[in-house]
């Protein structure tokens, strides 16, 4: 699977949309990279709502990544599970999960290395930037994406305040993708959805 270009994260912050009408825009603006996110739907919901993504995704040959779940995300037949530090363990993700991909989110070098020497498809490192979507302390900055590059051999996703004007700069310090929620979600989903898309088709053709 290819891990590049612009991630999207669904985010209900901005948006009330039914998360397929979400996720359908993304695609038809031409990002293929989809990461379900939720922390408020019960488990059924996040079950029922996923079986739907992994639908939509696959008609589109786009990758879905489920957030937090392995059990969804193996459930559902999606290409992989995004953990967190406090999730479960990368090495018991792995037993799960066998070859489909594992993302561990990081936020120090320590974090990355572990998660890169433990078997991690790739890293999702930040907040770059400022970002009001969580709390996921200080923004760490583009110097810290060259760090992480010059560390790790997998794929870095870099993650937190990533929006239109920015973007450039956090492709070319070297991550291989851009996670984005807020920059999306936030105000009209096909225009932002739509210049997410063609900053890359423009600056970025191959990712």
């Amino acid at each position: 699977m290819d891990i590049s270009g612009i991630c999207f994260i669904t985010d209900r912050t901005y948006c009330d949309l039914p998360v397929t009408d979400m996720v359908g825009i993304v695609l038809k603006a031409g990002i293929r990279f989809i990461q379900y996110r939720d922390k408020d739907r019960t488990r059924r919901e996040l079950y029922e709502e996923a079986v739907k993504l992994r639908e939509i995704t696959r008609s589109f040959n786009a990758v879905l990544i489920i957030n937090d779940h392995a059990d969804i995300a193996l459930a559902v037949g999606a290409d992989g599970v995004h953990l967190g530090q406090d999730d479960l363990p990368l090495r018991e993700a792995r037993r799960l999960m066998g070859s489909r991909i594992i993302g561990i989110s990081t936020h120090s070098l320590e974090q990355a290395r572990e998660a890169g020497a433990g078997g991690a498809d790739y890293i999702g490192f930040g907040p770059v930037f400022h970002t009001t979507t969580k709390d996921a302390g200080a923004p760490k900055g583009l110097d810290n994406i060259r760090l992480i590059k010059q560390n790790v051999s997998i794929p870095v996703v870099a993650i937190g305040g990533i929006n239109p004007d920015n973007i450039v700069s956090v492709f070319d310090a070297g991550a291989d993708a851009a996670a984005v929620a807020t920059g999306i979600c936030r105000g009209n989903m096909e225009e932002n959805a739509g210049l997410f898309a063609h900053i890359m088709r423009n600056k970025y053709p191959k990712k």
